[in-house]
């Protein structure tokens, strides 16, 4: 299959690319490099890899209508900023690609009528209430702070699917991705895993904030493309809805950077620093809707994902 993945040199975008090449498909990786890299799809280049340069905000000619060749059978929308970091530096070019950059794709997504999987976002339910969350939680969130150029963008984006799917009736799936790690994510991504590790591997200080309690569940970035590869196989004629893909195992914040410490051998400390605006106090799936309906059951436990991140951080 001719198969389009948006954000296609970013983390959890360049895995997706490795996998879905591995199993013989051609790949049509567009990305603007705006938080992704070059090193992360180096390795993938060769007959059946295609590297389009583009920002998704602006119509690319491939995308037109004038440009009827141009066909894919499936399409995974990836693009996005996504970390701390970006929300305080890039927050207009966040918004921007979710919600006009998101129209643009999937004005494509309507003309081929194609399968498309929009990758969406455990930030879609803010501050939470509920615990677990499950993809019925309608949310708690703040459109008046720094985290919502990225959470209320993947809500809109999340409808915006949703109205082109009544509108064109292609295949949609959507996918609320909660925290995903491994290699190739950004060193200085903010994310706290990245950002752990490397103060761990540089002997720098781990900061909490507040006192470490808030809790987060952590998905090994193979299970996640697993778990995309998984719902886009399946042909969905009448479910249209949000699924949620994470590994429900919860750690505090504090664990977290005591495990990443014994694990890297560092000599680092934990410090505190104030709490964060918005930052949610526990963020979980309820995952039982992925293994029901798409056998999805993450295999890799955060002490050997983060083994191997710590390597790759280390290479």
């Amino acid at each position: 299959m001719k198969i389009l993945v948006t954000g296609g040199a970013g983390f959890i975008g360049s895995h997706l690319c490795e996998r879905l090449l591995a199993a013989a498909h051609e790949v049509f990786c567009v990305d603007n490099f705006i938080t992704g890299s070059a090193e992360n799809i180096e390795h993938l280049k060769g007959v059946n890899f295609h590297l389009i340069t583009h920002d998704i905000t602006q119509p690319p000619a491939v995308f037109t209508e004038n440009n009827s060749a141009f066909k894919v059978d499936q399409i995974y929308h990836l693009a996005s900023p996504a970390s701390p970091v970006d929300y305080r530096e890039i927050p207009l070019q966040t918004i921007m690609t979710n919600s006009l950059g998101t129209k643009n794709v999937l004005d494509l997504a309507g003309r081929l009528c194609v399968p498309f999987l929009l990758a969406s976002t455990s930030e879609v339910y803010g501050n939470p209430q509920e615990h677990p969350q499950k993809e019925s939680y309608l949310g708690n969130v703040n459109t008046l702070s720094e985290r919502s150029c990225y959470n209320e963008g993947k809500r809109f984006a999340e409808a915006l699917a949703y109205n082109y799917q009544r509108h064109f009736k292609f295949d949609l799936k959507i996918v609320r991705i909660f925290n995903t790690y491994g290699p190739r994510i950004r060193r200085h991504d903010g994310r706290v895993i990245p950002e752990f590790i490397r103060c761990a591997l540089e002997g720098e200080p781990l900061q909490i904030t507040g006192d470490g309690s808030q809790t987060r569940s952590f998905c090994y970035v193979d299970d996640m493309v697993d778990g995309l590869i998984k719902i886009m196989s399946v042909e969905e004629k009448e479910f249209v809805g949000a699924v949620n893909l994470g590994n429900p195992q919860e750690v505090s914040i504090k664990t977290l950077a005591e495990k990443i410490i014994t694990l890297s051998g560092s000599d680092s400390i934990i410090s505190n620093a104030p709490a964060a605006e918005d930052d949610p106090q526990k963020r979980c799936p309820d995952i039982s809707l992925a293994a029901e309906k798409y056998g999805f059951a993450p295999k890799i436990g955060l002490d050997e994902g983060l083994q191997k991140t710590i390597q790759s951080f280390k290479k």
